[in-house]
């Protein structure tokens, strides 16, 4: 089983997939803070979507997907989705960035795949394309947080919560300012991940064995 963790630097969920015994591969186009470089790619995550592709992780080695990916974990920036960003969306559709934003979202969801889930906070893509099918929050799977969390699937089932937890607060957007803020909010909460990976990996790995 391949699978492709696309937008994602922090390598959390491909840390837990690759715990699983799945092949799992990160994409971005910073370089990842998860500590594996043999597990990442560093390049623009479109030309791999559909499979049939070959590419090069940044320990040097080259690796090639013969048929499609059998999951895609999708992380598209929100930066001009989320509606906690509104008072900017005259300027963002003005100048295009929203419709380049929407664009890119899109690709994931069109994308040659049979098991995708495409993950994105509350915004415009459920007017621009469909509600999401399954929403989100860090307290249950325990971070005692608040941070609602849409995911848009294809073939997959909804995740279900594992450790339902008090202190629920948006921590997360009291971080103070700092060149990384933005990157350290857009991060997976380990909790999630380990559930993405216990329940999007293995029911994909069970379904190809």
């Amino acid at each position: 089983m391949k699978a492709l963790i696309a937008c994602e630097e922090s390598q959390r969920i491909t840390i837990e997939m690759r715990a699983r015994g799945i092949e799992c591969y990160s994409c971005d186009i910073e370089p990842p803070s998860g500590g594996h470089p043999e597990w990442h790619i560093q390049q623009d995550v479109l030309p791999l979507l559909n499979g049939h592709c070959t590419f090069t992780t940044l320990d040097s080695q080259t690796h090639t997907i013969e048929t499609e990916w059998d999951l895609i974990i999708a992380h598209p920036p929100c930066t001009d989705l989320a509606s906690s960003g509104a008072r900017w969306f005259e300027e963002k559709r003005k100048d295009g960035r929203q419709q380049a934003a929407i664009e890119f979202f899109m690709k994931f969801i069109n994308c040659n795949c049979q098991h995708i889930a495409v993950e994105n906070p509350i915004g415009i893509m459920s007017t621009q394309y469909r509600k999401p099918d399954q929403i989100i929050q860090p307290w249950q799977f325990g971070h005692g947080e608040t941070k609602a969390t849409c995911f848009w699937l294809k073939n997959l089932p909804k995740l279900k919560p594992t450790n339902i937890v008090d202190g629920r607060e948006q921590r997360i957007f009291k971080m103070a300012p700092s060149p990384n803020r933005a990157k350290e909010r857009s991060k997976t909460y380990p909790g999630i991940a380990k559930a993405i990976a216990e329940q999007w990996g293995i029911f994909v790995y069970n379904e190809k064995n």
